[in-house]
């Protein structure tokens, strides 16, 4: 997908999302005409800054995708959990978090029209699927990528949007925990191995394989009319 052949990039926003309990922080970035918006779970220690995310942000946006990066946890609670980690793995807060983002994106004008993907990473990604499940008319498209999609446990069996479990080659052991969540499934799903990668994609060229695999599949499902048949 070469940069030259893409459009623009959009303008970042900085918006603060109010949930039930806590302001969080995030950075908004919307095409004039976006096909989706794609809402980022990270996963362990991670942030909205993280450069991974913010190039694979890139990448949805070069696509004609809005995006929305966001932290999960407020700036104290991200503080702590930098010494204690207790909140990182917490994943029915994190579900609820992130739920309560796509509330918010559907009560704002320039968001509450358009379909929603979720991008989750590591823990992130469970938080992803849990949303899903519980956001069956307004979560369009899911993709985890080097994710725990074991960790959403019954959430798995009521998912309905489309899901896409990206997987590094060289990480045995998640694409052993990512084969067990896929067969508890039943929306369409498919798995993609990126070969001679490690679960952060840090070896040369797999983020920009992520990114593809990832806007490809939003695309497809965000743009189609019902992606998952009637509601």
């Amino acid at each position: 997908m070469g940069r030259e052949s893409m459009r623009p990039l959009p303008a970042v926003i900085d918006v603060e999302i109010r949930t039930r309990d806590v302001v969080l922080e995030g950075m908004l970035a919307l095409p004039d005409t976006p096909s989706g918006l794609v809402v980022f779970a990270h996963g362990s220690g991670s942030s909205r800054f993280s450069r991974r995310n913010r190039d694979v942000a890139e990448a949805m946006q070069a696509a004609g995708l809005g995006t929305l990066l966001f932290d999960l946890l407020s700036a104290e609670e991200n503080t702590r959990d930098r010494v204690t980690a207790e909140h990182r793995f917490d994943i029915a807060l994190l579900a609820r978090r992130l739920t309560d983002t796509v509330d918010w994106l559907g009560q704002e004008a320039a968001t509450r029209a358009l379909r929603i993907g979720l991008f989750g990473a590591s823990t992130g990604a469970a938080a992803a699927l849990i949303t899903a499940a519980e956001r069956l008319q307004r979560v369009d498209a899911v993709v985890s990528r080097g994710g725990r999609p074991d960790l959403a446990g019954d959430a798995l069996g009521r998912v309905r949007a489309p899901t896409l479990l990206i997987v590094g080659g060289w990480d045995p052991e998640v694409i052993a925990l990512n084969a067990q969540a896929a067969r508890q499934l039943t929306c369409a799903h498919r798995t993609a191995i990126v070969p001679d990668a490690t679960h952060l994609f840090e070896e040369p060229g797999k983020l920009e394989q992520v990114s593809r695999l990832a806007a490809a599949w939003f695309a497809t499902y965000l743009a189609a009319t019902d992606s998952r048949g009637a509601r």
